[in-house]
Order: structure tokens, then sequence, then C-alpha cells
């Protein structure tokens, strides 16, 4: 396999259980934290203070599975160093890596649950990476857009009359501007506590 990037992108989705159990072996990762920046297998080896050729193996088997790739080479002395780096800055595991075991919203019924709210954002991760997938082979852009802020509660009953105005709101604005020709996109709303301590509180 080889890496979708032409070049290194802020952020990668891993899709696959390849990548995934790459990703996860500890010598691995380490490999890649080096090479976030261009480097050599030697040049880790060397930052690491581990056998060249283990390292190589390792190196190798990133690239294999499309998460490291070659970007030139670089003269050491009387050697040249192949110079090679992580396909994206960070990396996110979707769901579906995880095969049957992968989480899906279809799963929970209860929609107040930490367990729905947790598959959602499980399946957003999946669509997005998918999507922004399918956008870097096409060298197009992916049109998303995200909100976010924070509200205080004064009472579970507030809470509650928050979620139902906020429902309400959303069901007008879809109402005027859904428009069945147009392009389908999914709008997500969540929320969960914060681990911010509350005023005049040690909690």
């Amino acid at each position: 396999m080889v890496s979708i990037f032409d070049m290194q992108s802020a952020l990668a989705v891993v899709q696959s259980p390849e990548q995934a159990a790459a990703l996860l072996d500890p010598v691995r990762l380490r490999v890649l934290e080096r090479m976030r920046e261009p480097e050599s297998a030697a040049g880790v080896a060397r930052a690491l203070t581990l056998p060249r050729q283990r390292v190589g193996y390792h190196v190798r088997a990133l690239e294999d599975v499309g998460l490291l790739e070659s970007v030139g080479d670089r003269k050491r002395g009387n050697c040249v160093e192949r110079l090679l780096r992580t396909t994206a800055r960070q990396f996110v595991i979707a769901p579906q890596a995880l095969g049957a075991l992968g989480v899906s919203p279809e799963a929970f019924r209860d929609r107040f649950s930490s367990s729905y709210l947790i598959a959602t954002a499980a399946r957003t991760i999946r669509e997005v990476g998918e999507l922004q997938e399918r956008a870097a082979t096409s060298g197009r852009s992916l049109p998303t857009f995200t909100l976010e802020t924070e509200v205080r509660f004064a009472s579970p009953a507030r809470q509650a009359a928050f979620a139902q105005a906020l429902a309400e709101q959303l069901a007008s604005l879809v109402a005027e501007y859904h428009d069945e020709t147009g392009r389908t996109f999914r709008v997500t709303l969540g929320a969960h506590p914060t681990h911010s301590k509350r005023p005049g509180t040690s909690q």
C-alpha cells in the first residue's frame, strides 16, 4: 500500500487494521514521532539508540502501510541516506479499523447516553475520514464547518430546557434552509461536561 498523500497533511484518519496495528506498535510509534520531520532510518536509530537493522525493519513496515513516505536524500560522510517523513503531522484511528468491534450509533437506543455520544463522534470520524480521502485523491477541498462553545447550567431542569430550545431552533433552521436538490450535510449536536472546575467548588 502506498500513501494517498502527495504532501504531508495536517491530519490523517487511519482506516485499516494494518495501519492501526503499525501505528500502535510501541517501537513504530517512536519511529513515527521522530519522522514527523524528514529523517533517515539511520538517523532515527542513532536518536533512539536502537540497532539500525531493527529500525530499518520498522521503517519499511510503516512505509508499506502508507504511514511514511520518501521525501529525498541526504549525504552523510561517504553515504547517502534516504529521508522519510510521516504522511501526516497527526493521526486519528477510525472505528472501522476495529472491524466488527467498531462502534456505531445504531447499536444504542438511548440518545441521551454517553455511549451514543461517543458512537456518534466515531461515526463522524469515519465519514469525514472517508470524504477527506476522496477529496485528497481528486484534489478538491472538503466543505465542513465546526461550531463549539461552553455553557453552564444552574440545574438539570435548565439543561433540559436548553436541549429542547436547541432542538426547536435546529428544526426551524433545517426547515428554512433544506433544499432537496442540494448536497446533503450531516449536522451533529452533542454536549458533555468539561473537566473545568465549577466556580466556588473544588470539583
